[in-house]
């Protein structure tokens, strides 16, 4: 079979072609978590093809099913399971990255559970910033797919996360993550990193112009969202919309 791609005869989408992106919406389906439009500055993270710009931080499968993120980020404060990961993987359109453990969580639960989520068709796996480098390190040479470590502190040693396996950052160090983004990125020019967004444009903004690959944004909660929609029902004509 011909491939088409590298054919001089084969026409070219011109500049002027790209301005218009079409938009596929539907009654049901236009109401969605949508990305904040600032992330699109990002270079994304490029994953076996696959351009990773935005994660959502959630383990909410109806939000999960209802965003325009690019990956979805599962990492959660109780301890790691298996049965967690899979109904998120399985519920998903987009890729996971898994949360493993790394603290209490540790040792050969923490590697199981990081080869669990890769059979399972994780697109990574999330250890978080008390993992030790002898934990990590055994976690990245038994699975095939990116090991990303949390990193909440300066005092971190990226050097050393690095020897160990890490195959990404995920900066989530509050307010001062803009300016611990910038210190790793000018020490580590091309290492990875996805770092949390904040909760307005401008903390996302001021994220991306650290030097941050990818963003990663906690959604409204479901009683957030309700809440528009309740006050939609509540309108004296009656209207639902924003309900559908």
């Amino acid at each position: 079979m011909d491939n088409n791609i590298n054919n001089p005869n084969t026409p070219s989408i011109q500049p002027e072609q790209k301005k218009n992106t079409p938009n596929i919406e539907s009654k049901l389906r236009h109401n969605i978590v949508r990305m904040p439009e600032e992330i699109r500055k990002v270079s994304g993270i490029v994953i076996w093809g696959r351009r990773i710009k935005s994660l959502v931080f959630t383990t909410d499968i109806a939000i999960i099913r209802n965003c325009d993120a690019d990956a979805v980020l599962a990492v959660y404060p109780f301890t790691p399971q298996q049965a967690i990961s899979s109904c998120i993987i399985q519920s998903a359109y987009i890729p996971v990255f898994c949360g493993v453990g790394g603290s209490l969580t540790k040792g050969i639960r923490s590697i199981t559970m990081a080869k669990d989520a890769e059979a399972l068709g994780a697109m990574g796996v999330v250890v978080n910033a008390a993992v030790s480098n002898v934990n990590l390190a055994a976690i990245a040479a038994t699975v095939d797919i990116p090991v990303v470590v949390t990193v909440v502190s300066p005092d971190t040693d990226i050097s050393a996360r690095l020897n160990a396996g890490a195959s990404i950052l995920n900066v989530s160090a509050a307010a001062q993550t803009p300016a611990l983004v910038r210190s790793i990125r000018e020490r580590f020019p091309d290492v990875p990193i996805i770092a949390t967004g904040g909760p307005t444009a401008d903390s996302v903004s001021q994220t991306v112009a650290a030097g941050a690959n990818a963003i990663s944004i906690t959604p409204p909660s479901t009683k957030e969202l309700f809440s528009v929609i309740m006050k939609n029902y509540r309108e004296p004509d009656g209207s639902e919309q924003g309900a559908k």
